[in-house]
């Protein structure tokens, strides 16, 4: 028997990975068509400052130039203990890596209009400080409401399914 991925603090689970910072709003002001896992380009001042837990990633994007996917947007701040020429620029821009097929994909459809690419999460994986990016499409206050009502309407159904079978009621 399969035991289930246990949560502990700081939002980690038994599959080896620890979430660092998220854009759970995305979901809401974004309609999200595809995710991609990217691994970043840091120096060493900004991956002790993400040990520790330090990053928001909220304002950030990403966009492929000259055949590279870089992200900008995302506030890393310096690590305290880095002195002199040890810190970083906490808004500079930062590489992302992906094979040459993920880029060209996304490259294609971003081109296509009406698109962005928008983190999605932030997290620690074996070790090393890995990126889920999304590819999204933005929603208007019209679309907004009209998901809410639609999740409403389903947290609805399923509680009175679970209200008639819990009393019996058929």
């Amino acid at each position: 028997m399969a035991k289930k991925g246990k949560k502990t603090k700081r939002g980690s689970k038994d599959d080896g990975t620890t979430l660092i910072a998220s854009y759970k709003r995305a979901y809401r002001d974004y309609e999200i068509l595809d995710t991609w896992e990217a691994g970043m380009v840091l120096t060493g001042s900004e991956v002790k400052s993400l040990r520790e837990g330090n990053a928001q990633i909220a304002e950030g994007y990403a966009r492929v130039r000259k055949g590279e996917m870089w992200l900008d947007g995302i506030h890393i701040p310096p690590y305290t203990n880095a002195i002199g020429f040890g810190a970083h620029q906490p808004d500079r821009e930062r590489k992302l890596l992906l094979n040459r097929a993920e880029i060209d994909k996304i490259d294609m459809r971003t081109a296509q209009g009406g698109l962005t690419i928008v983190p999605l999460r932030l997290y620690w994986k074996g070790g090393r400080a890995k990126l889920e990016i999304g590819l999204a499409k933005g929603r208007t206050k019209g679309d907004k409401r009209h998901n809410l009502a639609e999740r409403d309407a389903d947290r609805e159904i399923e509680t009175a399914f679970n209200r008639a079978v819990k009393y019996g009621n058929s």
